[in-house]
């Protein structure tokens, strides 16, 4: 093999270990794939060039592997990736939690067994007795434990 295909095939399977890494982690293949090239292109060194030259190709991939994946993760390239997105929102307290056994609701979800409910001009979520309730049903609360609301169709 020539100098040039051995290089390809070096840099095609670090930049396939590297996609593994930063943009699809998880899926393994890509990065085995990417470690099979590699341990080809540093194979084919020792086959065509030699022991001294497949030593060196072994130690400049392995340094520049470690190098280039340091350096790919203290730059700031990778902050275009991250999630920047906050939640605004906060949990039901019990002394917020104003629900009681009969009182009557509507549901704004379906619950499939659980889902949204507005009672008493507030929102809650709330469980069936394991049945789906459609949106926009009528419901009564039959049970509470601590912030659990339990609910059935009121016409039941």
């Amino acid at each position: 093999m020539t100098f040039y295909v051995i290089l390809f095939l070096i840099a095609l399977g670090f930049l396939l270990i590297v996609l593994e890494i930063f943009v699809m982690p998880g899926t393994a293949i890509i990065g085995i794939a990417g470690l099979i090239l590699m341990i080809a292109g540093i194979w084919s060194t020792y086959d065509t060039y030699g022991t001294t030259w497949g030593n060196y190709t072994l130690l400049a991939t392995g340094l520049s592997s470690f190098v280039l994946i340091v350096y790919a993760l203290k730059s700031n390239t990778w902050k275009a990736f991250m999630l920047k997105a906050e939640l605004q929102g906060k949990s039901i307290s019990e002394e917020d939690h104003h629900v009681e056994v009969g009182q009557f609701g509507v549901t704004s979800s379906r619950l499939a067994p659980m889902g949204k409910a507005l009672i008493n001009n507030q929102y809650y979520e709330v469980h069936s007795s394991g049945i789906f309730i459609d949106q926009n049903v009528e419901i009564v609360v039959v049970k509470t434990e601590g912030l659990s609301t339990f609910v059935e169709v009121k016409n039941k």
